[in-house]
């Protein structure tokens, strides 16, 4: 009788034990490393400056908090965000690049074709 007593305590105290877990630390920067990422891609067709810019600021913020995950990988949470953040700034820095470098080619063929169009003008 006495089992039978005890035995629904046993129970229903191990039901009313808080679930614990262990609790891991975000990256510090990770979700900022994202969020450059993501506005690097977008703003890497505004002449292609903005999107370098970002994207280095993402990759070096992203080189420090990786870092940091590799001295200690089970105390931190959130190197998802991070590798897709820092693989978004890597897109947006090359875009931007290459966008770039079609602006300034864009301008000297323009240069090219205008300046003797006008000194022709200007001869005449």
């Amino acid at each position: 009788m006495e089992n039978q007593s005890q035995e629904p305590y046993k129970q229903e105290s191990y039901r009313a034990e808080p679930y614990r877990q262990n609790y891991r630390k975000q990256l510090p920067n990770a979700t900022t490393v994202l969020v450059l990422g993501i506005t690097s891609v977008v703003t890497s067709f505004c002449y292609g400056i903005f999107g370098i810019i970002l994207g280095i600021i993402a990759l070096v913020i992203a080189k420090k908090d990786m870092q940091l995950y590799r001295e200690n990988p089970q105390e931190y949470d959130g190197y998802q965000n991070l590798s897709a953040g820092r693989i978004c700034a890597i897109i947006g820095l090359c875009i931007g690049s290459l966008f770039f470098i079609f602006i300034i080619f864009y301008f000297i063929f323009v240069a090219s074709v205008l300046i003797p169009a006008f000194s022709a003008a200007a001869a005449t």
